[in-house]
C-alpha cells in the first residue's frame, strides 16, 4: 500500500482529484487530496507548502502528485524525508527563486500555446471549455460546477524558495492533448529544467478528470 498526496493546481480545489482518489483507493492505496484556499490573499507559496506538509503528516514513502501550478509547491516541501517520489502532472516546473509570474515568459509558454492554437485552427481566445474541459465527460463536468475558485495574486510574485529538487525519483506526466501547456512544450521544459524525459499520456490538461483510471495505472507503474 502506498500513500499518494495530491496537490491541486491553481485555485487549490481538492475536488479536482475526486475520480483519481476513487481509482487509487479501489486498488488498495491511500490517496490524500489536499485542499488549499488559494483564493485567500493571505496565503501564498510558503503556506501552500505547509498545508501539504501537514497532509503528509506521519505518512512515509509518500508519492506526491502535483498538478499544474502545484509544481511550484512540490519543491518547497519541508517533509522531504517522507517522500518516495514526485510526479509532476501537466505541471509548471520552477527554477530556484523563480516566481509563478515569471515562469510563463521564462519558459516560452505563451508562444508555445499560440503556435499550437494556430496549428489546430483555434482562435487563441481563452475560455475554460477550449483549454481545460474539452475532453472531460459531461457528468464529471456537471459535478465540478461551482467548485472552481480563482487564485489570489499573492503567490504569483513570490519566489519558489528551494535550492534543489528533493533527491527522490521525479517523473513528468504530460497530456498529449493538453491545449494550455502543449505536450511538446512540456517535454522540452522537463528536459531542460530537470533532465527528465516526460511520459506522454492521452488526455488534456485535467487528466485526473478525463482519464483517471489510465492515470492511476500509470502512477502505479512507477512504484515498481
Amino acid at each position: 500500500m502506498t500513500t499518494f498526496v495530491l496537490i491541486p493546481g491553481a485555485g487549490g480545489v481538492a475536488l479536482y482529484w475526486r475520480e483519481l482518489v476513487i481509482e487509487l483507493e479501489s486498488r488498495g492505496h491511500v490517496a490524500v487530496a489536499v485542499d488549499i484556499r488559494e483564493d485567500d490573499p493571505a496565503l501564498g507559496l510558503p503556506e501552500y507548502a505547509a498545508l501539504v506538509d501537514e497532509a503528509i503528516g506521519a505518512h512515509r514513502d509518500v508519492v506526491v502528485v502535483a498538478q499544474s501550478m502545484g509544481g511550484f509547491t512540490a519543491p518547497m516541501l519541508a517533509r522531504r524525508e517522507a517522500l518516495a517520489r514526485i510526479v509532476l502532472l501537466n505541471a509548471m516546473i520552477p527554477l530556484p527563486g523563480e516566481t509563478p509570474g515569471e515562469w510563463w515568459e521564462a519558459t516560452g509558454q505563451p508562444d508555445a500555446r499560440a503556435t499550437a492554437d494556430a496549428a489546430a485552427g483555434r482562435s487563441g481566445e481563452f475560455d475554460l471549455e477550449t483549454y481545460f474541459l474539452h475532453d472531460i465527460p459531461d457528468d464529471v463536468k456537471a459535478a465540478m460546477a461551482g467548485a472552481d475558485r480563482a487564485p489570489a495574486d499573492t503567490p504569483f510574485g513570490q519566489p519558489c524558495t528551494f535550492q534543489a529538487w528533493p533527491a527522490v525519483p521525479t517523473h513528468v506526466l504530460v497530456g498529449a492533448d493538453d491545449r494550455f501547456f502543449p505536450a511538446a512544450f512540456q517535454v522540452r521544459v522537463a528536459r531542460e529544467r530537470l533532465g527528465v524525459e516526460a511520459d506522454v499520456l492521452p488526455g488534456g490538461h485535467l487528466l485526473a478528470k478525463s482519464r483517471p483510471a489510465d492515470l492511476a495505472e500509470r502512477l502505479l507503474t512507477y512504484l515498481a
